[in-house]
């Protein structure tokens, strides 16, 4: 089993904050393979709000009572309130992986709702993304670390979270829709990691068995934009940083960003811009 786990002012107990809007209290995962199982139980709950996000496996929880029963898949938030009672149940064959966080203040009954989370919520879903996770692990590090200013930090990465919560809330719901954001999450991450690499758009369909029709019109969904477009955004949004704070000839920058041909590089950043990369450097200047 693994499990990492960061506390406010490392300090254990639960707590409420009446002083101010919104404070992260704690934060941490448990990722079961080996371990046969763990359950938690609180019949009085807790006095502060605790958010969980199912990321892969299946988990159980019950509400109100031992009895009422409910089994929650990957891509799913549970939300409890304080005094709420408590009991779930995680199972190292179902390779259940869960993400939890502590959160208290005076306003966030009103925070939430400003998210689309309403007073009845309990259980909703939120999508299979990697966002989640990676959001999810700096709160830990921000706790873990205590730099000047954490507080502060861990308010800002919820509010993002809240914010893809928000926005996975008012999509539209289609049949297959768990699918397909985990792949196209997947998708955007690869483009990410490798856009400076001569990556193809037919072979990356092929390789996740997917059409390469049913890929782009569904990145196009997900993203706003088709693969291509997605693609060239990050190439010319991190060209643009390099012509900003580096000495880098455009020759360099157009390969270290994937393009081969310097030539049209900058015919695609004066497209893209409306203004050649030599002119947008001598624009900018050098802030090196």
């Amino acid at each position: 089993m693994y499990i990492n786990s960061g506390y406010l002012n490392n300090s254990l107990l639960d707590f409420q904050d009446t002083d101010n809007p919104l404070t992260i209290g704690s934060c941490g995962a448990y990722f079961l393979q080996s371990y046969p199982k763990l359950q938690t139980c609180r019949p009085n709950g807790r006095v502060d709000y605790q958010l969980l996000y199912i990321s892969a496996g299946t988990a159980h929880f019950y509400f109100d009572n031992e009895t009422n029963e409910i089994i929650v898949p990957s891509g799913t938030m549970v939300l409890y309130r304080p005094g709420e009672f408590q009991k779930y149940e995680y199972y190292g064959t179902e390779q259940t992986e869960v993400y939890w966080l502590h959160f208290t203040g005076n306003d966030i009954p009103a925070i939430l709702q400003d998210y689309g989370i309403m007073d009845d919520m309990r259980v909703f879903y939120a999508g299979v993304s990697l966002e989640y996770a990676a959001l999810f692990k700096r709160i830990i590090i921000e706790l873990q670390r205590c730099h000047p200013g954490y507080p502060e930090m861990l308010v800002l990465l919820f509010r993002q979270m809240l914010l893809l919560i928000s926005r996975q809330l008012t999509r539209e719901r289609i049949p297959g829709n768990g699918y397909m954001d985990m792949e196209m999450d997947l998708a955007t991450q690869y483009f990410n990691d490798n856009y400076h690499t001569d990556i193809c758009i037919e072979k990356y369909a092929a390789s996740r068995g997917m059409s390469v029709s049913w890929f782009i019109r569904n990145f196009k969904q997900y993203t706003g934009s088709t693969p291509m477009q997605y693609l060239v955004s990050i190439r010319i949004t991190n060209a643009q940083l390099l012509l900003e704070t580096t000495s880098y000839t455009i020759s360099e920058i157009s390969h270290i960003v994937g393009y081969d041909n310097p030539l049209y590089f900058s015919r695609l950043f004066h497209k893209q811009k409306g203004i050649p990369p030599s002119a947008y450097r001598k624009n900018k200047g050098h802030r090196l």
